[in-house]
């Protein structure tokens, strides 16, 4: 599937200085627990003991980690006590797809602290399971022995919206598990929709196997630490207070393991974290239960499955990291392989699986820091080469809530739905005019969207089924593209944040890869006259863009706008869904032209601003030819990744010359850098292989 030009690009042309490929990567921010929207976790600093965890917000949801050895106590996680606990050393930090992996030193002790999230998209039982394991592994450097215990709490905040919510917590015995829990009292659930707002309802589990020997304890920060600190155990008695907000003391669930004497020979314990929100989604006025619960299961369920499951897991995610990281490299080298393995959890987690009725999985994703809206189209299209290369019926229970939302009488547009609400309320569109108006709407971005993926996927595995299901409604939008694509009206794209644009020349070629990919889906049925007039208007609709859009050495940003260019990213399904509509030449311009137009942090989105997209420009380096085409476009979207000064989980929208965000983190678009993957045909039929088996 690989390209078919043979324009050779040097790196050199496009970046001022060579980068380091095996420098060590600094994250702008670190994944420690990643699941959905809710349950999302990251350390904002470059070590864990200079800032307070907290949710991908920004808002503090703090756990702290504390080592006693040989009666002396360190900090390993959480600054609130910097002042009283030296920092242990931390020697480094690794980002693997569902591993992050701390390395501390000191005191003549070498600690190692895993944070391991399953998320194995061809296995949907263990990826919906909301629970990450922290594994600490110790050992002497020095030869010797050492008495070494360990404390970790996490704060109540991590159950609430506001830390002024009062909470209540419990004591639970599963099997052998010791369990705390702790969530808010009013239980208002899913009561609240929106962008900047965190989970107040379900509940927050820490669980210690009894093989561990742990204790646990709730009560407050000031008094765990004080305790650990001084004899190296817990209070002996839970604080019955901490279910009212305090303010000047911290409320958690806290956590003592004693390793004993340790030596040269690892001495390995884990606890895990849990989050039950009971229902996740309200779809079409019906409420949802997260896929893992769809046969029954409950909290008690889900927490000894955890645990029996945890050797195996931890086994299975080193294999798949290490699997996927070597694939990653072959495809585009170290610094992309980094860059990857940053979104690779960041991507599932703005996302929430659920179960229909009948067990059917439904996806719904969020839009984290751009308007909270839930399901919508231009979001799940530029993260479907991460669901396509790894599990396609995962984009598949994301398109399936929005093809049914828009076969009701309610959506009265011959276009495709923008969303189906705000996260995590899907009763229907809410963007734009909503219902109600064809105003602000996206009527060819989103209707493009719809069909190219449903091609994408029917492609990837094999499931005609899918799309005849939804046939009419696909017509629909054919047509509509056919009479309306070519030359786009004055309309919102993707890339809404730049305002409405007459005569795009990008959305135009997203409308005809879309006749072209609706006309194959067509072969695909049998439905050989259809598939043929569709592919004779493609044909037709690329070579009159190759004029509409010709500006001399490049093509225009609008069709009507002379000295005017942009990224046109949509081109990758010419070669990715093997339609070839466009002749190779327009790759070929556009790549060179793209040189002198290069910052320092990457190629702008187009000529009206600085900034640019993440995501997008990693679809346009998929676009070159050779590796070195490649890297060279990537390479800035790296250096962007491990300079940039804010602190957030990664953005996909910054500008291009200060490294700055603009605007949107923790989005699941990033997951669009997976693109490159699929110009790999071995790659990708691995992967689509192992989904099939996994589902």
């Amino acid at each position: 599937m690989r390209r078919l030009q043979t324009l050779f690009l040097s790196t050199s042309l496009f970046v001022s200085a060579a980068f380091t490929l095996n420098a060590a990567f600094r994250p702008p921010a670190v994944p420690l627990i990643t699941h959905d929207p809710y349950f999302s976790v990251w350390s904002m600093a470059d070590k864990l003991t200079d800032d307070p965890a907290r949710h991908w917000t920004g808002v503090v949801q703090s756990m702290d980690g504390l080592v006693r050895i040989d009666g002396k106590t360190f900090r390993f996680m959480g600054s609130e006590r910097r002042n009283k606990f030296p920092a242990l050393e931390q020697t480094s930090v690794e980002v693997l797809p569902t591993r992050t992996i701390y390395q501390f030193s000191g005191a003549s002790i070498d600690l190692t602290l895993t944070f391991l999230t399953p998320a194995l998209p061809a296995d949907l039982d263990v990826l919906s399971r909301p629970v990450t394991y922290l594994t600490w592994d110790a050992k002497a450097s020095d030869g010797r022995e050492h008495a070494v215990q360990l404390y970790f709490d996490a704060s109540t905040e991590i159950a609430v919206d506001t830390p002024d919510e009062p909470t209540n917590w419990s004591r639970y015995r599963v099997g052998d598990l010791h369990i705390l829990r702790v969530g808010s009292q009013q239980q208002p659930i899913l009561q609240k929709s929106g962008d900047n707002v965190r989970i107040d309802w379900g509940y927050f589990y820490l669980a210690a196997p009894p093989a561990q020997n742990a204790t646990l304890v709730a009560t407050n920060r000031e008094a765990t630490e004080q305790a650990f600190s001084s004899s190296g155990k817990l209070p002996d008695n839970d604080d019955l207070t901490i279910d009212t907000p305090q303010r000047f003391k911290t409320p958690v669930l806290a956590s003592e393991i004693d390793f004993g004497q340790v030596s040269a020979t690892p001495v390995s314990r884990h606890l895990f974290v849990a989050y039950d929100d009971r229902f996740a989604i309200e779809y079409l006025h019906r409420r949802l239960r997260p896929y893992w619960r769809r046969n029954g299961d409950g909290p008690a369920d889900l927490l000894r499955k955890a645990e029996r499951d945890y050797t195996s897991l931890r086994k299975r995610c080193e294999q798949f990291d290490a699997g996927l990281m070597a694939d990653l490299r072959e495809a585009g080298g170290d610094d992309y392989a980094r860059l990857c393995a940053l979104a690779f959890r960041q991507t599932i987690a703005a996302h929430k699986l659920t179960a229909d009725i009948d067990g059917t999985p439904l996806l719904f994703s969020k839009e984290n820091f751009s308007n909270g809206s839930i399901d919508t189209v231009d979001v799940t299209y530029p993260s479907s080469p991460f669901f396509l290369l790894f599990n396609p019926k995962l984009l598949e229970a994301q398109l399936r809530p929005i093809l049914d939302y828009a076969g009701l009488n309610r959506w009265r547009f011959p276009f495709a739905p923008h969303d189906l609400g705000r996260y995590p309320i899907a009763n229907g569109q809410k963007y734009g005019g909503g219902e109600t108006s064809e105003e602000n709407q996206m009527p060819v971005e989103e209707s493009g969207n719809m069909l190219i993926m449903a091609a994408a996927a029917v492609q990837t595995d094999g499931d005609v089924q899918f799309a005849e299901t939804y046939w009419p409604l696909l017509t629909k939008w054919a047509e509509y593209l056919k009479e309306n694509g070519l030359d786009p009206g004055n309309q919102l794209c993707t890339d809404d944040f730049a305002g409405h644009l007459a005569h795009n020349a990008n959305l135009s070629i997203k409308a005809i890869e879309a006749l072209g990919a609706y006309g194959k889906l067509a072969a695909q049925f049998g439905k050989k006259d259809v598939a043929q007039a569709y592919e004779r208007t493609a044909k037709d609709y690329a070579k009159r863009w190759v004029e509409m859009a010709n500006d001399g050495d490049h093509y225009r940003l609008a069709f009507d706008r002379s000295g005017t260019w942009s990224q046109k990213y949509n081109l990758v399904w010419d070669n990715l869904l093997g339609l070839h509509l466009f002749p190779a030449a327009v790759v070929t311009k556009e790549l060179a032209y793209y040189k002198s137009k290069m910052n320092r942090y990457g190629l702008p989105l187009d000529n009206r601003a600085d900034y640019t997209k993440l995501d997008w420009l990693a679809w346009t380096a998929s676009l070159a030819p050779d590796r070195a085409g490649f890297e060279a476009l990537l390479e800035p979207e790296y250096r962007f990744a491990n300079e940039s000064p804010s602190r957030v989980p990664l953005t996909d929208w910054y500008d291009t010359k200060t490294g700055k965000q603009v605007g949107f983190q923790a989005r699941s678009v990033v997951g669009g850098i997976f693109i490159e993957m699929l110009n790999h045909h071995a790659i990708w039929k691995k992967y689509a292989d192992a989904a099939r088996g996994g589902n």
